[in-house]
C-alpha cells in the first residue's frame, strides 16, 4: 500500500516536472515569436506580406498557449504552494501572448483581423482553451473600441465577419463563454457605430459602467447582457451598428456556416442570419454574391435540414430584395438544374412580391436572345451567345412562375404585358439562324401556360388543333401565327379584353419601338378592334389608324387601310372623314405598289357610301390624286417590260429622283439590239406622240427621236431622216417654251446625221435586214438644269463624262 502510494506520488512530481519544463519552454519560444512579430512591423516589408508573416507565426503562438493544460481548481491534486509558480507561469504566457495582439492592434486596426482568425482556430480543437481565448478577445476589442476615439477614420474591414462568429458563440453551451463573446460583441459593435459619421452627429454617446468596465452607448439594448440572452435583440443591434459592407460580409459568412457538418452550429447561424434579414435585408449591398452562394450550397449534396434553411433565406431576400435576387438567378444557363428551380419556386412562394418580380422578368424580355458564329465547327454555324441568355432564362422563369397560387392574382393583373412579352420573344427566337430542336422553347411554352392559368384553355387547345403552337417559331410563318392567336382570342370573347385594348394603344402612343414589335401591337389591336367595335370607331383610336396610313412599314399601312374599308358602312358617321380621306389620298404615292393598290379599294369603297356634300368638297383633291397615278402605271408597265423583255432597267427606278436620260437610253438600246429592223416602226410611233395634247408627252417624243436617231441613224434612209428633220421643226414653234428647247436639240441632231456619209442603198438595206446593232455606250444629248433645258455642243460632250444629277426628272410617264 506504501509502495503503491510512493510510485503515485513519483508520478505526480514527473507529471509536474514535464508541466514545468513545458510552460518553460513555451514562454521562452513566446518570447521568441513576439519579437520576431514586433520586429516585422519597423520593417519595411510590403505591408500585406508583413501581415501574413505575422499571422503565421501568432498561430503557431495561439496553438502553442492554448494547447497547454489549464490551472482550474483541482486539475492537479497537490498543495497550492505546489503550483503556485506554474500557476503564475501560466498567467504571464497568456498575458505575454495577449500583450502582443494588443501592441499590433495598437499599431494598426486592421490586425483585428487575427481576432477572426482565432475564433476560427478556437474551433478547430476542442481542447483549446475556449474561455480564455474569448477573454483575450474581448478585452483586446475593449482596448480597440477606445482606441478608435483617436481616429477620424479607421480601416477595420474584418469587423463583419467577426461579428458573425461571435454571433455565434453568444450562444454557446459554456456560460462563461457566452458571457466573453457577448461583451465583445458589445466592443465590436462600438468600433462598427464609430464608423458612422451619422451615428458620431446624431446619436451623442453615453457611457455607464458595468462592472468594472466602461461603456459606450446609446440604447440601454445595447448593452451586453442584452445581447446574450435574446437574438432578436442580438440581430436588431448588430444589423443597425454594422455598415451595409460589414453587413454583407456578415451575412455572407453566416451563409457559409450552413454548410458546416455540425448542424447545431449551422442551426445557430440560421437563426442569425433570418433574423438579420427579417429587419435589415435593404442593407445588403451584395445580393448576387449571396444568391450566388446560396445556389452553389443547393447543387452540392446538402441534407434537407440545410435545403430548408437555405431557401428560406431565398425567400426572406426576395422579399426585401426582389431586383437583385431575380437578376441572379436569371444569369444563370439555361435550362435549369433542380437547384435553380427549388430557388424559384422560393421567389414565387411569396405573393406580395409577385409584381415586383414579374416586372423584373418584363423588362429582362424586351432584350434579344443574340447568336454568334461557332469557330469550332466545320463551315458556317451559329450558336446562341452564352453572354446574353437571359431573355430565355426570363421565359423559362415564367414557365415556372405563372402556374403557382401564389401568382394567380398578380398574372391576371399582368395578362397584356406577358402576352406581349411573350409574343415578341416568339418573334425573335423566329429570327434567329439557331433553330431549337430538341430544346423546349420557354417563349411557346410560357405562353401556353398564361393561356391556361388565365382561364382560356380553350383557346390553347384550339390554337393547337390549327397547328399554330407547331409552326409559330419559323419565320415564314410567325406573322400568319400572331394574326391566328389574336383572332382566336376574340373568337372565344377572352375576358382580358379590356385590359389588353388598354395596353396596347398606351404602348403604341409611347413612342417608337423596334419596327418588327410595332406590326405585331398593330395586329393584335386591329383584330381586337375588329371584334369589340362596330361602330365608328372612337377618334382616340381612329387617329391611330389614321396615321398607320403612311407608315414606313406597307404591312402596318395596309392593315390600317384594311380596317378602314371595313368601316365603309358607316363612313358618313366618322366625324373627321375629310382627314382620313386625304390620308388615303397619300398613300397613292407609296412606293409599295400593293399599298397603292389597297389604297384604291379603300377609297373606292368609302366614296361609294360618301355623303354628296362630302364627296364633291374633295373631288378636286381625288381627281388630282388619280392623276398623279397615271405615272406610277407606267413605271408598273415598265417593271413588265423589264422582266420579261429583259430591259434591266429596274435598277434605275430605284431612286426617288431618277435620271430620266438615262433611262431613255437604256431602253433605246434595248430596243435596237433586239429590234432594230423595227426601227422606222419606232420612230413613225414617236412622231405620232409629237401631236399629242399633253405637253409631257410632246416633250418626251421629242427626246425618244433623239436618242433613237442618233442610235440607230445608220439603220435610217436618207428620206427617212428627211422626214423626221421636218417633223421636228414643227415643233420649234410649240407652245410650250421647253418642247421649243428640246425640239431644237433633236433638230440639230438629226441635221448633223443627215450629212453623214451613207452606204450605199442595197447595203444600208443588208444592213436592215441583218441584226448588226450592237449597245452604244455615250454621253447625255439633253441635260436638265432645274427648269431649263441645254443643249450640250457635240465637241463638249467628246470630252465629259455622262451627267447622272439627281436632279427631278419628267413624269415616268412620258416614256
Amino acid at each position: 500500500m506504501i509502495s503503491s502510494q510512493k510510485k503515485q506520488h513519483s508520478a505526480r512530481w514527473q507529471h509536474m516536472e514535464h508541466l514545468t519544463n513545458s510552460l518553460h519552454e513555451a514562454y521562452v519560444t513566446l518570447l521568441c515569436h513576439q519579437s520576431m512579430i514586433l520586429a516585422m512591423n519597423s520593417s519595411s516589408v510590403d505591408p500585406l506580406q508583413q501581415y501574413e508573416t505575422q499571422l503565421e507565426v501568432t498561430k503557431k503562438s495561439f496553438k502553442m498557449v492554448f494547447g497547454l493544460p489549464s490551472f482550474d481548481k483541482g486539475t492537479f491534486q497537490t498543495s497550492d504552494e505546489d503550483v503556485k509558480d506554474l500557476e503564475i507561469l501560466y498567467r504571464d504566457i497568456l498575458n505575454l501572448f495577449e500583450d502582443t495582439i494588443l501592441i499590433l492592434v495598437s499599431k494598426d486596426l486592421y490586425k483585428l483581423q487575427i481576432l477572426k482568425e482565432m475564433t476560427m482556430w478556437m474551433s478547430e480543437d476542442s481542447l483549446y482553451q475556449q474561455e480564455r481565448v474569448m477573454v483575450i478577445i474581448s478585452r483586446v476589442l475593449r482596448f480597440a473600441s477606445r482606441k478608435v476615439r483617436e481616429h477620424t477614420s479607421i480601416d477595420a474591414p474584418c469587423l463583419g465577419v467577426l461579428a458573425a462568429e461571435l454571433s455565434l458563440l453568444c450562444s454557446h453551451a459554456d456560460a462563461s463563454v457566452t458571457q466573453q463573446a457577448s461583451l465583445g460583441m458589445y466592443y465590436l459593435l462600438c468600433i462598427a457605430k464609430h464608423q458612422s459619421a451619422d451615428s458620431q452627429r446624431d446619436n451623442p454617446t453615453k457611457q455607464y459602467e458595468h462592472g468594472n468596465h466602461c461603456f459606450l452607448t446609446s440604447d440601454s439594448e445595447f448593452r451586453p447582457e442584452v445581447l446574450q440572452q435574446d437574438k432578436t435583440k442580438l440581430a436588431q443591434c448588430i444589423g443597425q451598428s454594422l455598415s451595409p459592407s460589414l453587413l454583407t460580409d456578415f451575412m455572407l459568412h453566416l451563409l457559409m456556416k450552413l454548410s458546416t457538418s455540425d448542424q447545431e452550429t449551422a442551426s445557430k447561424a440560421a437563426t442569425v442570419l433570418k433574423l438579420t434579414l427579417k429587419y435589415h435585408a435593404q442593407k445588403v449591398t451584395r445580393v448576387c454574391q449571396m444568391v450566388d452562394t446560396i445556389y452553389k450550397q443547393l447543387k452540392e449534396n446538402s441534407s434537407h435540414f440545410m435545403k430548408d434553411i437555405l431557401l428560406e433565406v431565398v425567400t426572406l431576400l426576395a422579399q426585401m430584395l426582389p431586383k437583385g435576387v431575380v437578376f441572379q438567378l436569371m444569369y444563370y444557363p439555361v435550362p435549369a438544374d433542380n437547384a435553380l428551380m427549388l430557388m424559384w419556386q422560393a421567389v414565387g412562394s411569396e405573393p406580395q412580391v409577385a409584381p415586383q418580380v414579374l416586372k423584373e422578368i418584363l423588362l429582362v424580355l424586351k432584350d434579344k436572345p443574340w447568336e454568334v458564329e461557332d469557330t469550332m465547327q466545320e463551315g458556317r454555324c451559329f450558336i446562341l451567345d452564352v453572354t446574353n441568355m437571359m431573355p430565355l432564362a426570363a421565359s423559362q422563369a415564367l414557365c415556372m412562375l405563372l402556374p403557382m397560387g401564389s401568382y394567380k392574382k398578380t398574372v391576371a393583373q399582368f395578362f397584356p404585358e406577358i402576352l406581349m412579352a411573350l409574343m415578341f420573344q416568339l418573334l425573335y427566337i423566329s429570327q434567329l439562324r439557331v433553330q431549337p430542336q430538341d430544346r423546349p422553347i420557354y417563349a411557346r411554352e410560357g405562353l401556353r401556360i398564361l393561356l391556361n392559368c388565365s382561364g382560356l384553355q380553350e383557346v390553347d387547345t384550339a390554337l393547337k388543333q390549327k397547328y399554330c403552337w407547331s409552326h409559330i417559331c419559323q419565320t415564314y410563318y410567325y406573322q400568319d401565327g400572331v394574326n391566328l392567336i389574336a383572332r382566336t382570342l376574340c373568337e372565344y370573347n377572352f375576358p382580358q379584353f379590356p385590359e389588353t385594348l388598354y395596353y396596347l394603344h398606351k404602348i403604341l402612343v409611347q413612342g417608337p419601338r423596334r419596327s418588327e414589335e410595332h406590326i405585331i401591337i398593330v395586329i393584335f389591336f386591329i383584330k381586337i378592334l375588329d371584334k369589340f367595335f362596330k361602330d365608328p370607331l372612337p377618334e382616340l383610336f381612329l387617329v391611330l389608324l389614321r396615321n398607320w396610313i403612311n407608315d414606313s412599314n406597307p404591312e402596318i399601312s395596309k392593315l390600317s387601310l384594311q380596317k378602314i374599308t371595313s368601316m365603309a358602312p358607316v363612313v358618313h358617321k366618322i366625324e373627321n372623314v375629310r382627314s382620313l380621306l386625304t390620308s388615303i389620298l397619300d398613300a397613292f404615292g407609296s412606293k409599295d405598289e400593293t399599298v397603292v393598290t389597297q389604297a384604291l379599294l379603300t377609297l373606292r369603297r368609302l366614296v361609294d357610301k360618301l355623303d354628296k356634300v362630302n364627296y364633291s368638297s374633295l373631288c378636286t383633291g381625288i381627281a388630282s390624286s388619280y392623276f398623279h397615278l397615271m405615272d406610277h402605271a407606267c413605271k408598273h408597265t415598265l417593271a413588265i417590260c423589264d422582266s420579261q423583255l429583259e430591259w434591266s432597267i429596274s435598277t434605275l427606278f430605284k431612286e426617288e429622283n431618277y435620271n430620266f436620260e438615262l433611262v431613255v437610253l437604256s431602253i433605246c438600246n434595248n430596243l435596237l439590239l433586239s429590234h432594230e429592223s423595227c426601227i422606222t416602226y419606232l420612230t413613225c410611233d414617236a412622231l405620232g406622240f409629237l401631236g399629242s395634247s399633253q405637253v409631257h408627252l410632246r416633250r418626251a417624243a421629242v427626246i425618244l427621236l433623239g436618242y433613237l436617231a442618233e442610235l440607230g441613224g445608220h439603220l435610217l434612209f436618207r428620206d427617212e431622216i428627211e422626214v423626221l428633220i421636218e417633223a421636228t421643226e414643227r415643233m420649234l414653234q410649240d407652245e410650250d417654251s421647253q418642247v421649243q428647247e428640246l425640239a431644237e436639240i433633236t433638230h440639230d441632231l438629226l441635221k448633223k446625221i443627215a450629212h453623214r456619209p451613207r452606204s450605199t442603198t442595197i447595203k444600208h438595206a443588208f444592213q436592215r435586214l441583218f441584226k448588226f446593232s450592237y449597245t452604244k455606250e455615250m454621253k447625255h444629248l439633253y441635260n436638265w438644269q432645274g427648269t431649263t433645258w441645254t443643249v450640250l455642243n457635240r465637241e463638249e460632250k467628246e470630252d465629259q463624262q455622262p451627267l447622272y444629277l439627281p436632279l427631278d426628272p419628267p413624269p415616268a410617264s412620258d416614256l
